[in-house]
């Protein structure tokens, strides 16, 4: 993957790192302790009943990677909470919607909505990711009995997308609605109590770099494509972001890059942070995991706030890339 900048052809990634104002951080050793359907769907869908709807929309390419999400809303019927069960893929090339009597909330009736769901579709599911931990053990059981692979993970891109034009479309129009019962679905609250654990010992990086890399490089025609990022993974970019932005992003360079790829890949790693007040930078996999990537000194904690500076001019979007040197292309890039 080759860029030419000014008749200088360069490995991509090599060129974002020779764009990164800043140096080279290193990871020491950690210390042993640390351980009803939305408005904004256009006439592309169609959709069935008021208890249970499905809708595709034929523009995107069905995906074998699937969403769901079983969860109470924030509107109240007949004096109980309305609960939902939303289904769709990485792709968003359909949308399934039924709704659940709080007192059949339970992982056979889940199981039912799932497979039910398998059947009407030609595409056929390997892996179905989930997000909520509350949940975690009804969701487990519900799909421990169908032929998928059940990944707890805050990669549900195309999930959170929904989940935010219903809480901004459907559930206020609907009536029964209560504001008060409105909260943050992916990601923890303000008061995160949480402590990172470290990366093991034979996957850890030796040197990181905060970089930067054109949005466009992001875009159709880009050179951040599925044949370019290893074993990662990349999210969906808003086409209304600015297109002469940058992306923040950090790289660690690692002689056991390929290992800790895949050790990542299996993690659902899905973002990375760097915590000013602790000095730390962090990433997060699966549902609640946090890793301890690296302390940061004084110059790489100006360097951080900067990068979650990057992070919030985009609506958080950033990315994480792990490479063997800075003249290899990734082994993984999320």
């Amino acid at each position: 993957m080759r860029r030419d900048y000014g008749g200088i052809v360069l490995p991509l990634f090599l060129v974002f790192l020779r764009q990164n104002v800043g140096v080279l951080g290193f990871l020491s050793p950690l210390p042993r302790n640390v351980v009803d359907l939305p408005k904004a769907l256009s006439g592309r869908y169609m959709s069935s009943t008021s208890s249970s709807s499905i809708v595709t929309d034929e523009t995107k390419v069905p995906s074998t990677e699937w969403e769901l999400d079983c969860y109470s809303r924030p509107v109240i019927v007949e004096g109980k909470k309305l609960w939902e069960v939303l289904i769709t893929d990485s792709t968003g090339s359909f949308r399934v919607c039924e709704s659940l009597p709080s007192n059949r909330v339970n992982s056979r009736e889940l199981r039912r909505i799932v497979e039910n769901t398998i059947d009407n579709s030609s595409v056929k599911p390997t892996a179905i990711r989930f997000f909520r931990g509350a949940m975690f053990n009804m969701i487990n059981i519900a799909l421990s009995e169908i032929e998928v692979v059940a990944r707890p993970s805050r990669c549900t891109f195309a999930l959170a997308n929904w989940l935010e034009e219903r809480n901004r479309d459907v559930y206020p129009q609907m009536e029964g609605y209560k504001s008060t019962m409105v909260s943050s679905d992916i990601g923890g609250g303000f008061l995160d109590v949480r402590t990172p654990v470290k990366l093991p010992d034979a996957l850890r990086g030796e040197k990181y770099a905060f970089v930067s890399l054109p949005l466009s490089e992001f875009k159709e025609g880009g050179g951040v494509n599925a044949d370019t990022i290893g074993v990662g993974r990349i999210c969906p970019v808003s086409d209304e972001l600015p297109g002469d932005a940058f992306v923040s992003g950090v790289v660690i360079l690692t002689p056991r890059a390929k290992a800790l790829s895949a050790w990542l890949a299996g993690t659902e790693v899905c973002s990375i942070k760097c915590d000013l007040r602790k000095r730390i930078m962090i990433m997060e996999a699966d549902i609640s995991t946090q890793y301890l990537v690296a302390r940061l000194n004084d110059v790489q904690r100006a360097e951080g706030a900067a990068f979650e500076e990057g992070k919030d001019q985009l609506g958080g979007l950033h990315f994480i890339s792990v490479q063997k040197d800075e003249d290899d292309d990734p082994a993984g890039f999320w």
